[in-house]
């Protein structure tokens, strides 16, 4: 007998050479009926798999990542055979999972694929799937698994044999196809109902330009076909809400080849939108108790070498700078650390002193590749809202906490209201990874676990996600389309001050080394505005809008009195403008509909008598009519539903 323990930490014992799935009928048959991947030990196997020793299972369904991989690895396989059914001399690659489907590599020779042979080969791929072919694993020799794709002219296949060890080289096989293949499989075929053919794209083999140029097909699967019909509806919706579509529409950003790719150009609107942004945190962080500071955009090659920035952006970056005088050399920032860590080393403290709380609104270049560039979420200067917080050992469980209320008031405000916390912490297999002390990680590691516990986060612990110089905590938002965002980051570091020889006096007139915590609740100004806008769909919360009112007078003979209502929502400081345009009125709100202003006004002869405006929403239509002071009393009490109040401990 052997004993397998699951996940909620039960054991059972079974005959040695049960399978996964065998387990998974002992619990429960909808359970059985429902899963499709398994591992044993941390290791992906079959659902086949025969367990022949002590050890702890967990069972997997599609809703699962681990699971979605195994679906959408074995979707491969099908294309695979699905291609060779129509283009049998085309060579074949890998064909990994991924975030959100599948790919395979192939080689077509003279053949080509474009889009109208897309429907051909889904059709075939359905027919495949009802054969509800079993995947089935085997070993074989290296010397048999060479000659198998010898045969088959593969030299791609050939080539990654090449590299593996007599012993661990596997096949796996369903129906007529077979694949070299590690594992990892659903049951069987029948269990994928839905296909979906997305694009093909050109792809190196093995990424090096050097090599062939192979035709990468991009595919996704579902087990239900209403899956998949509300997948293509999300991305239809992700399509209207793409960021670089809307920034253009509403003027908030643009690029220009002039200036150069991955750096973004922030137009009036956008760059209003920015500043309220900032303002909005400077106002939270001057509660908290952070002082605003401001550091130069170079700095000397030496001051990354002594942070240890140079070693992982230096030959990935920008080159550094040479000056007239020899052997100077100064680089573009990549991050702000550096700095503020020689801020803080500008004069000496004692324990009273802390924490000191330093933020900076700085403007970082990494040069990321052309090919990784992406609107405003890949780029290569973006402004951090960076801080660091020097403080105590004894200081470090508060002062997490209070970071923590910042990030929680920032995604209140702003509509982010979908999220999880990631506790990263050590591998304790692996204790060379890490720079400190046992001790101090303890006390890091115990305080952000204690925070989080405290605050109420949803959270949980990933093992071995800490960095080498300190356990963190990371926030990852769900948006409106239900896509998860790394934003938010808090992270505690003993490393930068050892570096840079940090110090402060302490009670017993001895000198210790501060705790530094970095944290960023926007992330990046660029990336935060990216998905702000995509969440939102340029709706953004009234507060911070560019534009909240638009005023359309109906003819020239109302612009009067259209100024003077403009000019009392000035002062009461609602952001206001006329459309005076020569233009029809549902011309007019057709435009400010486009435009996404929250509210229109519509002044003509009545409204001029009564000292009125008529009321229309964005997306709702005609609200009615106001007195002046009722709309802007309307307003203000709208403002006030999404701009939270910040609360402090300090």
């Amino acid at each position: 007998m052997i004993n397998i323990t699951l996940p909620d930490g039960s054991v059972r014992a079974y005959e040695s050479g049960t399978t996964p799935i065998a387990v998974a009928k002992s619990i429960s048959e909808g359970l059985a009926r429902n899963i499709i991947s398994a591992s044993f030990n941390k290791e992906t196997i079959e659902t086949t798999t025969p367990l022949t020793a002590d050890g702890s299972l967990t069972l997997y369904t599609f809703d699962s990542p681990e699971g979605k991989n195994a679906f959408w690895h074995s979707s491969a396989h099908v294309l695979a055979q699905s291609i060779l059914d129509f283009y049998p001399n085309a060579k074949l690659t890998i064909g990994p999972a991924i975030e959100n489907g599948f790919y395979y590599d192939v080689d077509f020779g003279d053949d080509t694929i474009s889009e109208k042979d897309f429907s051909m080969i889904e059709k075939k791929f359905l027919e495949r799937a009802r054969e509800k072919a079993e995947f089935k694993m085997r070993s074989i020799s290296k010397a048999d698994a060479l000659s198998y794709y010898k045969e088959r002219n593969n030299k791609y296949k050939v080539e990654l044999i090449e590299g593996l060890e007599d012993g661990e080289i596997t096949f796996c096989d369903h129906s007529n196809f077979t694949d070299l293949c590690r594992g990892g499989h659903i049951p069987n075929t029948g269990i994928i109902k839905a296909i979906k053919i997305m694009n093909v794209a050109g792809a190196y083999w093995r990424g090096d330009e050097k090599n062939n140029q192979l035709t990468r097909i991009y595919g996704i699967s579902f087990p239900k076909q209403k899956m998949l019909t509300e997948y293509l509806a999300l991305l239809e919706e992700a399509k209207k809400r793409d960021h670089r579509k809307l920034g253009k529409e509403l003027e908030l950003f643009t690029f220009s080849q002039k200036v150069g790719q991955g750096l973004p150009l922030w137009l009036p609107k956008g760059a209003a939108l920015r500043s309220r942004l900032e303002d909005f945190l400077k106002v939270a962080q001057k509660k908290a108790g952070y002082e605003m500071v401001m550091t130069p955009h170079i700095g000397q090659k030496e001051l990354y070498v002594t942070s240890g920035h140079y070693a992982k952006y230096g030959e990935d970056s920008f080159q550094p700078i040479n000056t007239p005088k020899d052997d100077e050399e100064f680089l573009l920032k990549p991050m702000n650390c550096p700095h503020h860590c020689e801020i803080y080393n500008h004069k000496p403290y004692s324990y009273k002193d802390l924490p000191k709380r330093f933020a900076e609104f700085g403007t970082v270049y990494r040069y990321e590749q052309s090919g990784e560039l992406h609107g405003l979420t890949r780029v290569r200067s973006f402004t951090q809202d960076d801080a660091h917080i020097f403080c105590t050992p004894e200081q470090l469980d508060l002062e997490f906490k209070n970071v923590i209320d910042l990030v929680l008031y920032v995604f209140g405000s702003l509509g982010f209201e979908n999220f999880t916390a990631q506790v990263s912490v050590r591998d304790l297999d692996n204790p060379e990874k890490y720079i400190g002390s046992v001790e101090n990680w303890e006390k890091a590691e115990k305080a952000i676990i204690n925070a989080a516990k405290d605050k109420g986060l949803d959270y949980v612990i990933e093992s071995g996600e800490a960095a080498f110089y300190g356990p963190k905590l990371d926030f990852m938002v769900k948006d409106a389309l239900g896509r998860s965002w790394q934003l938010g980051t808090i992270q505690v570091d003993y490393n930068l001050p050892e570096r840079f020889d940090l110090n402060y006096k302490g009670s017993d007139n001895e000198l210790h080394r501060p705790v530094m915590i970095h944290r960023a609740p926007f992330g990046s100004m660029e990336r935060f505005i990216a998905i702000l806008l995509e969440h939102t769909g340029g709706n953004f919360p009234l507060w911070l809008t560019p534009e909240q009112v638009i005023l359309l007078p109906i003819s020239e003979k109302y612009e009067k009195y259209t100024k003077k209502v403009s000019s009392l929502l000035e002062n009461s400081e609602i952001r206001a403008l006329i459309d005076n345009r020569n233009e029809k009125t549902g011309r007019k709100i057709r435009d400010a509909e486009v435009s996404k202003i929250p509210f229109m006004i519509i002044i003509g002869e009545k409204e001029e008598q009564d000292g009125t405006v008529s009321v229309r929403k964005h997306g709702e239509g005609d609200i009615g009519t106001f007195a002046i002071n009722d709309f802007i009393s309307l307003i203000k009490d709208e403002i006030k539903k999404t701009l939270l109040t910040f609360n402090t401990n300090n």
